[in-house]
């Protein structure tokens, strides 16, 4: 018996991810179809579980950008054959956001559907932009309206006369293209032309941008700001607060166009410490982890780890490779045996940390040599030793070990290859609007990056983890601005601070 589809109407909020609803990210979790559009945040993709089906139908991507007929087509056809679908729509999908309109075709469909509200940009951005919608000094009553009604039904429904004489906050969303045309109705129709407006872009988010004026001069501001969409528009005298309460705009890396080349699932740490701080981080993967080469070698190494006297891991990555490996192979984590391990950072030493393993040897420079400087005040002539690496790693600890007397084994766990795909279109965007910075984990990323064919943008700093990162920007003709200290993300994040502090 087949298993009936649902779909799920989930509001994704107005662009932070951790303004997202536990249950958003729960139904993300499971969906088999992931369907999304330009205002949501792309680290949401990165909840979706392995052999999900991610479709993008925003107006980023004209190549597979759907009509709104075509999205209901869309889900109901996916919901119809047994799939859990999840559509993802900006802010909360029933506030002006067409949600109302698929729900009635899913209705009609006979399908299986939910609705689940989000934070709507009416609400979270005026708030980031320090502006609260109600005020007991200013007003009791909040109206909300469109400013982008349906093109074909020729006159506005909006009673511009009524809305002008109504007492208290107004927002209204989606107006931007037709500032002028609001403005002057509601002046026209009685509003004071002196009535405080604020207008927010990308709300919430590290591209967030703000401009005030008043009904009177508002559109002229917008104009020579070349202010544009996706905008949220607060009408009242709440718009004073906003000199009081600007909280989100004044956080240190507001303001910074951040680029974060680490790997797609490895992104997030370092994406979400510079949006904290304000940045707009955005995330261009140019490399992903794949299998090794030789799967049998390295399954073969796993399986006999509890022969060696020491394990040594130089990247979380093989550490999460090896141990995945080894507990699809063995139940219980004595199996390993007693070998000494030994990590090449706090990175690595965490994520050792996570399958509940103690660190036996760590270096006060997280890179090979300063392992390898470690190991020189231990004995290890004549000791076994699994090194658990990447493909094309660096001989450095190799070479050094062996000449101590050691029995090194290399056991190859996994590969760095470059990430093609890009989901979010941030590479075009990258192209077009450039960065303040770009940051690097690895020689990979480096190497992987220059490879993409894009020009290093105008003004750009480069950031670097550690000295091996550094040397490869050195080859491609970039001086990194500053080198982390440690080499690890915090580092690098303190790093990021500090040059932007120094101005």
């Amino acid at each position: 018996m087949s298993t009936p589809g649902i779909c799920y109407l989930v509001g994704a909020g107005p662009g932070d991810l951790g303004l997202v609803t536990l249950r958003a990210k729960e139904l993300i979790e499971r969906a088999d179809v992931l369907v999304y559009d330009a205002l949501s945040s792309p680290e949401l993709l990165r909840w979706t579980k392995p052999g999900a089906e991610k479709m993008y139908v925003g107006k980023r991507a004209a190549d597979h950008a759907l009509s709104q007929d075509g999205i209901n087509a869309l889900i109901v056809e996916k919901t119809k054959a047994g799939l859990n679908v999840v559509r993802l729509k900006g802010g909360d999908p029933m506030i002006f956001g067409r949600g109302g309109e698929e729900a009635a075709e899913l209705a009609s469909a006979g399908v299986a559907f939910e609705i689940v509200p989000g934070i709507s940009s009416a609400i979270g951005g005026p708030a980031y932009a320090g502006i609260p919608v109600t005020h007991r000094d200013h007003c009791s009553q909040l109206t909300i309206f469109t400013g982008h009604e349906d093109p074909t039904k020729g006159e506005s429904s909006i009673d511009y006369a009524h809305l002008a004489k109504t007492p208290g906050t107004k927002v209204f969303l989606m107006g931007v293209a037709r500032l002028r045309e609001i403005t002057s109705a509601l002046v026209a129709n009685g509003a004071d032309a002196t009535t405080p407006i604020a207008l927010t872009r990308w709300a919430t988010t590290g591209s967030q941008r703000t401009i005030t004026g008043t009904l009177a001069d508002i559109a002229d501001i917008a104009e020579r700001a070349e202010f544009g969409s996706p905008a949220v528009a607060v009408i009242g005298g709440v718009v004073k607060e906003r000199e009081k309460i600007n909280w989100f705009e004044k956080r240190p890396l507001f303001g910074k166009r951040i680029v974060v080349t680490r790997t797609r699932e490895q992104a997030g740490e370092l994406s979400r410490a510079l949006s904290n701080l304000g940045a707009d981080a955005i995330e261009l993967p140019t490399i992903r982890i794949d299998a090794p080469t030789d799967k049998l070698a390295f399954a073969e190494h796993v399986t006999h780890a509890h022969e060696y006297d020491w394990l040594i891991f130089t990247s979380p990555n093989g550490v999460q490779r090896f141990f995945d490996a080894f507990f699809a192979v063995y139940e219980d984590a004595r199996s390993l045996g007693n070998p000494r391990i030994a990590a090449i950072g706090d990175a690595t030493a965490k994520k050792i940390r996570e399958y509940r393993f103690g660190i036996d040897l760590l270096p006060e420079r997280f890179v090979a040599e300063g392992l390898l400087e470690t190991f020189e005040k231990e004995s290890v002539e004549n000791l076994t030793m699994m090194w658990v690496r990447a493909e094309d790693t660096r001989d450095v600890l190799y070479d050094g070990l062996t000449a101590l007397g050691a029995i090194v084994d290399e056991c190859v766990a996994y590969r760095t290859v470059a990430e093609t795909s890009d989901p979010t279109g941030n590479l075009a965007r990258v192209k077009e609007e450039g960065a303040d910075m770009i940051t690097f984990t690895s020689a990979s990323t480096v190497d992987h990056f220059f490879a993409l064919g894009v020009p290093w943008p105008e003004g750009c700093a480069a950031a670097s983890i550690g000295p091996v990162t550094s040397e490869a920007l050195r080859k491609h003709g970039v001086e990194p601005a500053f080198e982390a200290n440690p080499h690890d993300i915090p580092g690098l994040v303190a790093g990021i601070r500090g040059h932007y502090a120094r101005g």
